[in-house]
């Protein structure tokens, strides 16, 4: 555990060097918890720009409820993990459904517990948002924390329960959100996986892995999962390419696109091949190769300004246009 002196020196540090970032300069319970949702697997610096959208968008938890699933997808596009926008989604109906219908009369609820109840929230997230929103003591666990407590304490692959064991007997209980934010922003900017700063780090003194930081915590290698596509991208007489809703579940779920297979067999060759697109996710890996089919047997295409699409699909109907119309 952290000692009462680290404590302020970590504080002291972070009240002087904190990043200077939009959410930490509102009270704003929503505006905090979007920021929370959109810096999952999100760099801070692409974040800043779609929670400035989302914001403008969606400024309430009302406006976003009161809207179609269409509407927060399509805000959401290129954040990528659109999951999340469902999520925040069905959990912005559910906070405005009554008491009585298990909701919280449209007012974003304050405790852990009832922040965990909905759609999207985890332990981390609940954590966050009471802690920083409310001044609820409750402390977080993330990878940034997870490895200062491994560094800290010379452990190579601390246990989720001792990393939570960690990060509740540190917690600042005075100034919850603060501490929270501090030890994250340590392992953001000093305490990083491969370029640590130990010398301005403010809790140095105590670090038991100061002498060998890259061991703590052991690095784990990706497992990168190699998916292959075929697309098909029609285009309509108007020259619109025809897009189709994918079903909320799987893979890009909600989103609009061309035409996926997952066999070659099931793709007319005799249609103009444009190229192969690779993308990369997180721990996958997606190669598709895509045709061009015109003319078309429909009359209307889809403006692809007016629907949500993935970066994936960008890039698909980017190339197909370079063949198409």
């Amino acid at each position: 555990m952290l000692s009462e002196e680290n404590q302020q020196a970590l504080l002291a540090w972070y009240d002087d060097h904190q990043r200077e970032l939009p959410w930490r300069q509102t009270n704003d319970p929503w505006a905090i918890l979007l920021s929370e949702i959109l810096l999952q697997q999100t760099q801070v610096s692409r974040g800043l720009v779609f929670w400035e959208r989302m914001v403008e968008v969606f400024p309430t938890v009302a406006s976003m409820a009161a809207s179609p699933v269409d509407a927060v997808l399509k805000a959401w596009e290129g954040a990528g993990y659109y999951s999340r926008a469902r999520r925040l989604h069905a959990l912005s109906q559910q906070v405005m459904l009554a008491k009585e219908k298990g909701g919280f009369d449209g007012r974003l609820p304050s405790t852990y517990d009832e922040l965990l109840s909905l759609p999207g929230i985890g332990p981390y997230t609940a954590a966050a948002v009471a802690s920083i929103a409310f001044g609820q003591a409750v402390a977080c666990v993330d990878g940034n924390i997870r490895r200062v407590m491994a560094r800290q304490t010379a452990q190579p692959e601390p246990t989720p329960k001792q990393v939570q064991t960690w990060a509740d007997g540190s917690l600042h209980a005075q100034r919850p959100g603060d501490w929270n934010q501090a030890l994250m922003e340590l392992g953001a900017t000093v305490c990083t996986p491969r370029r640590w700063s130990c010398k301005t780090c403010p809790v140095q003194a105590s670090c038991a892995g100061e002498v060998s930081p890259a061991k703590y915590p052991t690095p784990k290698k990706p497992r990168i999962e190699l998916l292959r596509l075929w697309a098909v991208v029609e285009y309509a007489l108007d020259g619109h390419p025809v897009l189709h809703q994918r079903p909320m579940s799987g893979m890009f779920a909600g989103l609009w696109g061309p035409v996926y297979h997952t066999e070659a067999e099931k793709v007319d060759q005799t249609l103009l091949k444009c190229g192969v697109i690779a993308h990369q996710l997180s721990h996958r890996r997606i190669e598709v190769e895509v045709y061009c089919k015109q003319p078309s047997e429909f009359a209307i295409g889809t403006n692809r300004t007016e629907v949500a699409l993935s970066s994936l699909d960008e890039k698909v109907l980017h190339l197909a246009a370079q063949h198409g119309p």
